[in-house]
């Protein structure tokens, strides 16, 4: 196994010191995938302060992170590591940290405590490889499973139920049958975890390339963390637009949309106010009208409940409150959408309707007409943005003080440069100056 050259001198001057340590965790795993991993995690026989000592003594900063449960980080050309005194924990409480823990000296009592086999592997060149649970056989596999007995894996940190979904999503691995069985049993313990964690590892299951037979298969589990979410999941759609219940269709348009995880976090919920709008005609058909607004309503409470920042609260209910106002493609005014949402939530927009629509019935010519002419209409505003076509009244090439000079005054100002504004983007006149004042004229 190879490992970074500043890696190596971390590990050597421990070494030199008289304490053993390995390189752990996910860079092994990684290592064994093939994947190229920025972040190497030591374990050491060394305690805190020695570490500490040592390194130093190297010229090496030493950030103390983590000194209650025997980390240390250190700093080298601004790449950060972070070491580990080897440890077992003590018992749990609230279902995701340990009242204590106890520094060891074998390094084999600390992967015991580690969430799963393929992420409790160590190396250094010494020793080679310790793969003490079959972590290399599982990544062989493609397995996910626990360290020792799942359900008291589960119950110590439940977290780790949203990592074993996370890294099936991410890594295209199934979770092992036993493993399987303890997520299910102790998925309610999430409701002891923070928002935050969970929504931190929510994103990265969602652009995983596995996510839709983890968002199908863990339903219910998605259903503890976003409760909102268990309408949809047998909410069907008898209408010859869709084939799939409300939620096989939203689960479906997150693996269609591109593998930003503010994207497929709109799509996770951009239909979630269908259940709530449904009415059924005299002739069976099924109508959900409103349900964008509706839906946009019920995101925000669960983007609240999620602690998510400003930023992507506000962009995720704005996409959901206009994904279906791109319906008619024959009327898309692609600078008036800059103008009402900005640039980057437009293409945001084009990306959300076109996945939507591609978790509809694709045996509809009508639905792949609008797929590729919201394509194509993508690829124009990429192409307005890019040559910094007009969209506000600050892109006009006059402002207040021309029209001042005109005998413009107050609210006249600003009126006739919104009307300006329209009619630049409208392509009825030119953004020059000189076509502009001779328009007021």
């Amino acid at each position: 196994m190879q490992i970074s050259d500043k890696a190596k001198i971390i590990l050597n001057a421990l070494h030199r010191g008289g304490y053993s340590a390995y390189v752990v965790g996910g860079c092994v795993r990684d290592y064994f995938l093939g994947i190229r991993n920025s972040d190497t995690d030591i374990a050491t026989s060394a305690l805190p302060q020695q570490t500490e000592k040592i390194l130093t003594a190297q010229n090496i900063k030493v950030v103390g992170t983590g000194l209650k449960h025997g980390t240390v980080t250190a700093v080298m050309d601004k790449t950060p590591f972070e070491i580990t005194t080897f440890r077992a924990d003590g018992e749990y409480k609230d279902s995701r940290h340990p009242q204590h823990v106890s520094f060891v000296s074998d390094i084999k009592e600390d992967l015991k405590r580690r969430d799963f086999t393929v992420n409790a592997m160590a190396y250094n060149d010494e020793t080679g490889i310790i793969d003490l649970f079959g972590g290399r056989e599982d990544i062989e596999n493609k397995r996910i499973r626990a360290v020792g007995n799942a359900d008291t894996r589960f119950k110590e940190d439940a977290l780790r139920i949203m990592r074993a979904l996370r890294f099936s999503s991410v890594l295209g691995f199934e979770i092992e049958k036993e493993t399987k069985q303890a997520v299910f049993e102790n998925m309610r313990l999430l409701k002891n975890i923070s928002a935050e964690r969970i929504f931190s590892e929510l994103l990265k299951l969602l652009c995983g390339k596995n996510v839709l037979p983890v968002l199908s298969e863990y339903r219910q589990v998605i259903g503890v963390i976003i409760p909102q979410l268990i309408p949809t999941f047998d909410c069907a759609q008898n209408t010859p637009w869709h084939t799939l219940t409300v939620y096989e269709h939203i689960i479906h348009s997150v693996n269609f949309a591109p593998a930003d995880p503010v994207i497929r976090l709109t799509m996770l919920l951009h239909d979630i106010g269908k259940p709530a709008v449904k009415t059924t005609d005299e002739n069976g058909r099924d109508h959900f009208k409103t349900h964008a607004a509706a839906g946009a309503e019920i995101a925000a409470n669960v983007l609240k409940s999620l602690k998510v920042s400003n930023e992507i609260f506000n962009k995720v209910t704005t996409l959901i409150r206009y994904h279906q106002s791109v319906e008619n493609v024959n009327d898309i005014q692609i600078k008036h959408w800059f103008h009402e949402i900005g640039q980057e939530d437009t293409l945001s927009l084009f990306d959300v309707r076109i996945a939507d629509l591609k978790a509809h019935n694709l045996n509809k010519p009508e639905v792949i007409r609008e797929i590729e002419v919201l394509s194509s209409l993508k690829k124009e505003a990429e192409s307005f943005i890019e040559k910094g076509e007009p969209y506000r009244v600050s892109d006009l090439a006059v402002n207040g003080n021309d029209l001042l000079s005109l005998g413009y005054r107050g609210k006249e100002i600003g009126d006739t440069l919104s009307k300006i504004l329209q009619l630049v983007m409208d392509g009825k006149l030119k953004n020059t100056k000189p076509d502009i004042l001779d328009y007021l004229k």
